[in-house]
């Protein structure tokens, strides 16, 4: 499998981001890390490995994107409208500079995102808020409500960064149009969350899979299990 080390400079963000890069052909995947995860997280956890076939076989591309917690949701040491401020500057980062490439790199109209644990409400965000750039939609073991780490702050850019807000009234034809998975386990902490936001779903009329493993946990060993199957059904 081709692994490319590829940084790239972010005009909204002022500096460079790393990235590692998964295939050399096929569909673009742009993998979001867990919480304060790196670009290379995937790889370290063998994520990438439990779907190197789909890489082998040019189904699909992975792109591995660097994350900014520590300066948003994580960034305690910062006020809360700041946080969410530098949230809005990484938002544009993805869907003003990064889509376009992998647009113009793969010849797509639009891509696939996905993530783990906190990866996945990123890849829900950027999804709900762009969905004419996103045509799959893969979250494992994920949690969507940000209001948790804003101690209490709420103003309209937090509303529209938080998928259960916002999502009721949101309305594109673009949703209609995603492949959506909502992955959790029978015993994940997150797994209230996924029956709320699959609910959010059926009330909009928006098609949709959860998919529940009837014995995993919040763990890596079942998100490696989940990935490989949720690509082959697309």
């Amino acid at each position: 499998m081709q692994e490319a080390y590829r940084p790239f400079y972010s005009h909204n963000l002022g500096h460079d981001v790393e990235m590692l890069v998964f295939g050399d052909l096929g569909y673009p995947i742009v993998i979001f890390p867990t919480s304060m995860g790196r670009y290379y997280e995937a790889k370290d956890f063998k994520l990438i490995e439990a779907v190197q076939w789909f890489a082998d076989t040019h189904k699909f591309k992975f792109y591995c994107i660097d994350g900014v917690d520590k300066h948003t949701w994580y960034g305690k040491h910062l006020h809360p409208a700041e946080r969410v401020q530098n949230h809005i500057r990484y938002d544009h980062m993805v869907s003003q500079e990064l889509v376009p490439m992998l647009q113009r790199e793969c010849h797509v109209d639009k891509i696939g995102v996905a993530g783990c644990s906190f990866g996945g409400f990123h890849a829900m965000n950027f999804a709900f808020r762009h969905p004419e750039q996103v045509a799959h939609l893969i979250t494992m073991g994920a949690a969507f409500n940000i209001r948790q780490f804003l101690d209490g702050y709420y103003d309209e850019n937090v509303y529209y960064n938080n998928p259960p807000d916002f999502m009721p009234d949101a309305q594109s034809e673009h949703f209609h149009l995603m492949n959506i998975v909502l992955g959790t386990a029978e015993h994940d902490f997150c797994k209230g969350s996924n029956y709320e936001m699959s609910d959010i779903l059926h009330r909009k009329g928006i098609r949709h899979r959860l998919d529940v493993d009837p014995f995993g946990t919040h763990d890596w060993p079942v998100w490696r299990a989940m990935f490989p199957r949720y690509l082959s059904q697309i």
